[in-house]
């Protein structure tokens, strides 16, 4: 569908991902238009577990998104890297993606293509949601052999090629969770239609099956995303959330409720059989054409409420509305009875029908009125008699259609007073509409309005206005590393702040449950009622690793990959007149051999013919034979307080001598995977903000990096 490619902004001295639609998608105009305002929509969306869109345009007949570049990979590879995830770490990167979600529903925006693949894995550990937008644009009415890599997760609404909203991604995800913990997907098959049928038809296995020491409340809260029914799974991301953080408590615990359809008035579903008897019985309306009167009753779409077509002479009728009509025994059939009545009872109830008729078109005239004056009142051109703040009317009622237009006012700055008058002298109504904190206009004035200044209205409109109620006060995010989970959950309480755990990440240096970093950091500027995200340690990750080849590779590609193991990575260069330029040559672990995660390797890559080779550890400057022991730290620096991107330098001061280890574009979180001094284990980096001349602009201290003895 589309592709993607890495690129700088020069303006604001960044990388960035920018998709390109692919050309056989250029044409399809309606498919365009969809991609267009998907991809917009999106770009409203700000959270830090969904992938940022900084912009959408066209340049000829190219139609591209600029996004968030996320340094990482797709959990789809990390599960094939892995095998099959731990019951936290899964749960954790579950709470992510279900949180990216959540803020993606509440802003109206449903994913529609929850798969591993669109799931990105960052250096940092962090999950994040990518293709918003272009997902559900894709996205067609019916199964299509293009939505192969997408099937295995659709839910069956969606292979039926029905309406779909928030449920479905709850479904889409609780596959995802099924081939975090198992390693496969449940439904598989030959073809999409195959897999489709299976999701329609076949009950999931239970996860347990794969995984015999899986928490019951796990197994539970997966089996209830993904019921057939979406009346039967969470009805939102909110609700699976509670219960995801819930099962890290209580694993055994007894507080899923699997969702239940009451009996009375719900849909029910029929069998192919019953849906023929009751087409035959009603072909009364067709005559002899041959049609079945209830169109898409055979296209898969079963669970449809039932739509009877008007009672005929010669037919009787399927329900009645009295106890008179109560059916004899063996004349009900899935909920619908038949009975036949006398020629004077039908008339009785045709004239009975001229009567509703009547009605319902007076009440047909009644709700078109009520529109009428909606719609005139919602876009100015009516305004009513409302009270404003002070108690003062509002304009009185008028609806003027032919005097010239007015041009709005910028009414921002100006006292509430000032606003009144300025909007009277124009022949204008005004609303309030209530305060809200500004940190751009001072207590008391119209900090904005809801019509843009220098458009155009019909005079005697109606301008509502927003008084400001000054700046919030800011809140100071405190250091909490290192600090217990309790300890750091009650300091950000008693200042105001909501407070969410991550409990999915490994720290060599920093002990288990306590805290390894914030987010935001510690010094960033808050607000009452924000949430700061804690990171606690599970301790050190003991697990073995399947290295993987790198060989081909670019380096800053081979490098993430490797990061992403949990390996630390050392890369040397090397000329070549075989291997291009860039290319990782060589690696110094075997590809497919087992090894401890923060185990050392190193990347031999190519400098081209005429290269001199140097040599470059991680992301800084220093190297030391693999073969020897090494003082190394893995440490996270989170972005400095006011930070808006540009250029950084990045130095370790250790026993008193200071290096710089980076110098050039800030990508925060930054991850510092660099070798110190021997025997010394810890050390203070120091993050420089620079202008364009390489000039400091301020510094901030990040003391306390620990190191660790390891040997490569």
């Amino acid at each position: 569908m589309a592709d993607v490619y890495k690129a700088k902004d020069h303006r604001l001295n960044r990388f960035v991902a920018i998709k390109v639609l692919k050309p056989e998608f250029r044409n399809d105009a309606e498919f365009v238009s969809k991609f267009r305002v998907e991809a917009q929509a999106a770009a409203g969306l700000s959270h830090p577990n969904i992938v940022n869109v900084y912009d959408v345009g066209i340049e000829g007949s190219v139609y591209f998104i600029v996004m968030e570049l996320v340094e990482g990979i797709t959990l789809k590879d990390y599960i094939r890297s892995k095998g099959r995830l731990s019951v936290r770490e899964m749960t954790g990167i579950s709470l992510q993606i279900a949180a990216g979600l959540e803020a993606a529903h509440k802003s109206g925006i449903i994913h529609r293509d929850i798969k591993p693949q669109n799931i990105i894995i960052s250096t940092d550990g962090t999950a994040k949601v990518a293709d918003f937008g272009i997902a559900r644009a894709a996205s067609s009415d019916t199964i299509h052999p293009s939505a192969m890599g997408s099937v295995h997760y659709s839910a069956p609404e969606q292979a039926r090629g029905g309406y779909s909203d928030a449920r479905s991604d709850i479904y889409s995800l609780g596959i995802t969770m099924y081939e975090m913990l198992t390693g496969k997907v449940p439904f598989d098959g030959d073809s999409t239609v195959e897999v489709a049928l299976k999701h329609l038809q076949e009950d999931i296995e239970s996860p347990r099956k794969y995984v015999p020491d899986l928490p019951v409340t796990v197994e539970q809260i997966i089996l209830k995303c993904t019921e057939k029914s979406p009346d039967r799974r969470y009805q939102n991301m909110t609700e699976l959330i509670h219960d995801l953080k819930e099962s890290l408590v209580s694993p055994n615990g007894d507080f899923v409720r699997q969702g239940g359809l009451p009996a009375d008035g719900l849909t029910q579903k029929y069998s192919r059989e019953d849906l023929e008897e009751i087409n035959r019985r009603a072909s009364f309306e067709n005559g002899e054409s041959g049609k079945a009167p209830f169109p898409g009753l055979f296209d898969g779409d079963y669970d449809r409420r039932m739509n009877y077509p008007p009672e005929d002479e010669d037919a009787g009728d399927f329900y009645g509305s009295g106890e008179e009509d109560f059916p004899d025994e063996g004349e009900v059939f899935r909920g619908s009875r038949k009975k036949q009545r006398s020629a004077g009872e039908k008339r009785g109830k045709h004239g009975h029908e001229k009567l509703v008729a009547a009605l319902s078109a007076l009440a047909a005239l009644v709700v078109g009125l009520t529109i009428l004056y909606l719609v005139l009142h919602t876009y100015g051109l009516i305004s009513g008699g409302h009270k404003t703040q002070d108690g003062q009317s509002e304009t009185p009622l008028v609806l003027d259609l032919t005097s010239d237009p007015v041009t709005v006012p910028d009414l921002r700055g100006l006292s509430e007073s000032e606003a009144q008058a300025k909007l009277k002298k124009l022949k204008l109504g005004y609303r309030y509409l209530g305060e809200e904190s500004s940190s751009d206009y001072a207590s008391g004035t119209v900090m904005s309005q809801s019509s843009e200044p220098g458009t155009k209205v019909q005079a005697n409109s109606t301008i509502g206005y927003k008084l400001s109620t000054g700046p919030a006060d800011s809140l100071t995010v405190p250091d909490l590393a290192k600090k217990t989970q309790k300890e750091a959950e009650s300091a950000l309480a008693s200042m105001g702040l909501n407070v969410s755990v991550d409990n999915t990440r490994y720290s060599d240096s920093i002990a288990e449950g306590r805290v390894i970093t914030t987010n935001p950091g510690a010094g960033s500027a808050v607000h009452a009622g924000d949430t700061v995200t804690l990171y606690i340690s599970q301790g050190k990750d003991t697990q073995s690793i399947t290295v993987p080849d790198v060989t081909g590779k670019y380096k800053d590609d081979a490098v993430t990959m490797l990061t992403n193991y949990g390996l630390y990575v050392y890369v040397t260069s090397q000329p070549s007149d075989t291997v291009g330029e860039g290319l990782v040559i060589s690696q110094d672990l075997k590809a497919g051999s087992s090894v401890q995660s923060g185990s050392s390797i190193t990347i031999t890559v190519s400098s081209g013919p005429s290269g001199q080779s140097d040599i470059v550890v991680g992301p800084g400057q220093n190297s030391a034979s693999s073969s020897q022991t090494k003082w190394m730290c893995n440490a996270q620096l989170n972005a400095p307080p006011n930070y808006s991107g540009g250029n950084v330098r990045i130095t370790l001061k250790q026993t008193g001598a200071e290096k710089t280890i980076y110098e050039g574009a800030g990508s925060f979180p930054y991850i510092l995977n660099v070798q110190g001094e021997d025997g010394v284990p810890t050390g203070t980096v120091y993050v420089y903000t620079l202008d364009d001349n390489g000039n400091v602009t301020s510094t901030t201290e990040y003391d306390g990096i620990d190191f660790t003895q390891v040997t490569g």
